[in-house]
């Protein structure tokens, strides 16, 4: 199993979707843990692209492939985990994006990959997203929780934006609010107010289900 991992990891490291699509299917035929599957192997590789990136030792072209690889494994996957039954229904709803001013995504996909594959109703804005549009969207959707990600330390002021639109709108009650990204951390959480900060996507799944539990 180790190995199959190991593979499924490196298929997002090369950034082919042919190959990861194929193992998908492949723990999926074979009736393996998918979970597993997902944490162990492909997002291992997502986070590995991730932090090569961040090392300046991948290139924007290659960062693109290896979460575009990871979307055509959960395409598969996805479905089958719903369908086994081995998750809650509906676990809650969550609207993600990176805020206003910020084009980072890799680290927002993988929470919101993350968050999916654990049964949550997720509501992908993608980047460069104003405070405005994640309160519609909450609003629109009925979330459970919004979910705000900064990569730049010129941008992390857009999050306290969001809790002020939220209480601007006398809804701050009904919506909890998570934060991450890498200038953030848990004395920032508090600062602004949010209800809670998560450093990476394991921990940002834990978070979302206390916040809606």
């Amino acid at each position: 199993m180790d190995e199959f991992l190991k593979s499924c990891a490196q298929s997002i490291i090369d950034g082919d979707g042919d190959v990861a699509e194929t193992l998908a299917k492949q723990a999926v035929d074979d009736g393996a843990p998918l979970i597993d599957v997902i944490e162990k192997g492909f997002a291992a590789g997502i986070r590995e692209v991730g932090r090569l990136w961040g090392e300046g030792e991948m290139f924007l072209p290659e960062l693109v492939m290896g979460a575009e690889a990871m979307k055509r494994a959960m395409a598969i996957l996805e479905p089958s985990i719903a369908g086994s039954g081995g998750l809650k229904e509906a676990a809650g709803r969550v609207v993600i994006g990176t805020i206003e001013g910020d084009i980072h995504d890799i680290g927002k996909t993988l929470v919101a990959t993350m968050l999916s594959a654990n049964g949550f109703e997720i509501t992908d804005l993608g980047a460069d997203v104003p405070a405005g549009r994640f309160v519609d969207e909450a609003e629109e959707k009925r979330a459970d929780c919004i979910a705000i990600s900064a990569l730049l330390t010129t941008t992390m002021n857009g999050q306290k934006k969001v809790i002020e639109e939220l209480e601007n709108r006398s809804i701050r009650g009904q919506v909890k609010v998570m934060v991450g990204g890498a200038p953030c951390n848990d004395e920032w959480a508090k600062e602004i107010g949010a209800d809670g900060y998560a450093g990476d996507a394991v921990a940002a799944v834990a978070l979302a289900r206390s916040l809606v539990d």
